[in-house]
């Protein structure tokens, strides 16, 4: 007789994403580009590794119990994952974000039964993360704060890095990453460099005036508590152009529906294959490109690229 646990839930299949080489871009070139295909998981994006890790470690340590009302202040990726496996692990979810998110984006959250609170374009992800705080003092509900949070980094210490490690056969030499929560390049960055202190970290962040969903340049008041610049080895401006470029020549010429901060960082790996040889980059493809669609940055035909 098939017992129940021989099936796998939701939350089993976040993680084991591939990592797949890009074909046309990098053109002639003795270096090996890769792209981990972070859409693959169940919720679309590579948020869905810190989301299951901080829900299932504060359960584990009795913070929280199912039933329970959490809060968070999201520009997007982090809330669809959040709201999905609140759903899957039975919490109410209240989401906090600023106004000019995608409609695509606030839809999947409702679609995961998610309440959500807006803050204005002006206010920004700042005015989200104190809102949130504000809520959570008021007795509304726990903050699980991403930002601070020791267990958005340890999801990917513990997956994305050996994930890349052992896709690679241990050949990565550099990893790229955009720099928004910064969970994913600190976790990744304390195992890789665990396993070789030689490998290259790269982080992104936008160039002054740039709106890039995220990647983020944090006033210092508001930088991650889980941010350490000392494990990233050089940071690289990317502009809000150059990501949405590539974004649309990774769909085009690659087949990767990928967001625009994707985009940037397969951008920022072209530079850098411009620079070095023999070398595997690996890049972060951290979500899918149909919840930007309603915003129109694949309409620009090959023409106007």
């Amino acid at each position: 007789m098939v017992v129940a646990s021989e099936y796998a839930s939701v939350e089993d299949l976040v993680g084991g994403t591939p990592l797949v080489r890009l074909k046309r871009l990098p053109g002639e070139t003795s270096n090996i580009i890769l792209g981990k295909l972070e859409g693959n998981n169940p919720a679309g994006s590579v948020k869905d590794r810190a989301a299951l890790s901080m829900i299932t470690q504060a359960e584990a340590e009795g913070r929280i119990s199912p039933g329970d009302t959490l809060i968070e202040a999201t520009s997007g990726n982090t809330g669809i994952a959040l709201a999905m496996a609140a759903a899957v692990k039975g919490y109410r979810m209240r989401l906090i974000m600023p106004a000019n998110q995608s409609e695509e984006r606030k839809g999947a959250m409702r679609a995961f039964g998610a309440e959500l609170v807006d803050v204005s374009a002006a206010e920004g992800m700042e005015g989200a993360r104190d809102l949130a705080l504000a809520m959570e003092a008021r007795g509304e509900g726990l903050v699980l704060n991403q930002f601070a949070n020791p267990d958005n980094p340890a999801g990917h210490f513990a997956s994305t890095g050996p994930e890349i490690w052992e896709q690679t056969g241990g050949r990565v030499t550099h990893f790229v990453s955009s720099m928004g929560t910064t969970g994913t390049i600190m976790g990744v960055s304390r195992y890789l460099k665990a396993m070789n202190p030689a490998i290259q970290i790269i982080g992104l962040q936008p160039v002054e005036g740039s709106q890039i969903p995220g990647i983020r340049r944090w006033p210092a008041a508001y930088l991650p508590k889980i941010f350490d610049s000392r494990r990233v080895d050089r940071i690289m401006d990317i502009s809000q152009e150059e990501s949405e470029h590539m974004m649309r020549r990774l769909a085009r010429e690659e087949g990767i529906f990928a967001g625009v901060s994707s985009g940037g960082a397969v951008a920022a790996a072209l530079r850098l294959s411009a620079e070095v040889e023999h070398a595997t980059i690996v890049a972060i493809i951290c979500d899918r490109g149909d919840r930007y669609l309603s915003t129109g940055v694949f309409d620009a035909g090959p023409q106007e690229d």
